[in-house]
């Protein structure tokens, strides 16, 4: 049985990350989610938090079927030891799935097995193009699954994003 570990900050999970783990899932049995950032919320390029980060994901790959755990992990400031630190808030695995140069460079100088991770419709399935669609009251919600659109609306996550861009030198 293979685990693979995919990481990424979902701010919010999107059909590019729907596809990606589809992919994953013809090479592994059980998908870890890493949700990166974990501590960080209430930012325009971070406007929601871990916990809403875990429903998200969780309530979107429910319809996949496939075997996974959804854990948030914190940015620590230290790159040499950042390894250590996720392999310690993670369940063990085989390969790691990820597009970020240095998280490669680090998993890689760790020994960990990294697989890069497609790319689907990169600029439109983006959390950057995303957010500014929903800043700019533009159409986003064919963006991202069904459930995630619930999630956003439940919890006003637009709003949100809107009044965190605002600024207080008006």
């Amino acid at each position: 049985m293979l685990r693979g570990l995919y990481l990424g900050r979902f701010q919010p999970y999107h059909l590019g990350h729907h596809e990606v783990l589809k992919k994953i899932a013809t090479e592994v049995s059980e998908i870890i989610i890493g949700i990166g950032s974990a501590q960080i919320s209430h930012e325009i390029e971070n406007p929601f938090t871990a916990g809403e980060r875990v429903l998200m994901v969780s309530r979107a790959i429910e319809e996949l079927g496939i075997k996974h755990y959804v854990i948030p992990i914190e940015d620590i400031r230290r790159n040499s030891l950042w390894v250590s630190h996720v392999m310690s808030m993670v369940p063990p695995f085989d390969v790691a799935y990820t597009n970020n140069p240095l998280v490669i460079e680090l998993l890689g100088e760790a020994g960990v097995d990294v697989r890069e991770s497609p790319l689907f419709k990169r600029n439109s399935y983006s959390g950057t193009e995303i957010r500014r669609r929903m800043l700019e009251n533009d159409r986003w919600e064919h963006f991202v699954p069904g459930k995630v659109v619930e999630i956003i609306q439940e919890i006003n996550g637009v709003k949100r994003l809107r009044k965190v861009s605002q600024s207080d030198d008006e």
